[in-house]
């Protein structure tokens, strides 16, 4: 299952309907606000590469209000666990 991290900038005061927008999208797994360089903070799942790749560019990226992204792309095969 292809995974993704996506640190997102935002235009001042729209992150809380930034945050709302995205986490009605069904592959997001978590999306939280931030201290620091980047605003917001995504975890997308998908069941593929495909639908992953949509998510972030089609869905993620033409929300109003995100001014730029920075998308880390997992390495399945490198590393440890998921922690709970």
């Amino acid at each position: 299952m292809p995974t993704a991290y996506i640190l997102v900038n935002c235009t001042l005061g729209s992150e809380e309907k930034i945050i709302t927008e995205i986490a009605k999208l069904p592959d997001v797994k978590e999306v939280r606000g931030t201290y620091g360089v980047h605003d917001v903070f995504v975890k997308v799942k998908s069941d593929n590469t495909e639908s992953m790749n949509h998510t972030i560019t089609n869905r993620i990226r033409k929300v109003p209000g995100i001014t730029s992204t920075v998308t880390l792309v997992v390495i399945e095969e490198q590393g440890g666990k998921e922690i709970t």
